[in-house]
C-alpha cells in the first residue's frame, strides 16, 4: 500500500492520538485491569486501522462510482488493471477481425 502526503499526514495525526491510548493500555493491564486495559488497546488499533484500510476516501468513491455509472462509462476508469488488459486484448482482436476496411482489400 503507497502512501501519498496527506495519507502520511492522516496516519502521523492517527499515532499522535492511538500511541498515548495503547501506552495507557499496557499500563492497565500490568495494573491488572484486564477488560479496560484490552478494551483501549481495541480502540487505539482502531484508530490507525479504520482511516487506513476502511475509510479510505478513494475506494469509497471508486466503489460509489463503479456501482452508479453506466457500463461504458465504467470502462473510461477502469478500476481493475486485471481486467483493463483482458478488454483491450479482446477489443483489438475483435477490431481487426471485423474491419470492413480489411475486407475490402484483400477482395481487391
Amino acid at each position: 500500500m503507497r502512501l501519498g502526503l496527506t495519507d502520511m499526514i492522516g496516519l502521523a495525526a492517527s499515532l499522535i492520538f492511538a500511541l498515548p491510548l495503547a501506552n495507557y493500555a499496557v499500563v492497565r493491564l500490568f495494573a491488572g485491569e484486564v477488560a479496560l486495559g484490552v478494551g483501549l488497546l481495541v480502540v487505539a488499533a482502531a484508530m490507525v486501522v479504520l482511516p487506513q484500510y476502511f475509510l479510505d476516501p478513494g475506494r469509497i468513491v471508486r466503489g460509489l462510482l463503479a456501482g452508479l455509472l453506466p457500463r461504458q462509462l465504467r470502462g473510461l476508469a477502469a478500476l481493475d488493471p486485471a481486467d483493463e488488459g483482458s478488454t483491450d486484448a479482446d477489443s483489438t482482436a475483435e477490431e481487426t477481425e471485423s474491419r470492413p476496411e480489411d475486407a475490402t482489400a484483400v477482395e481487391k
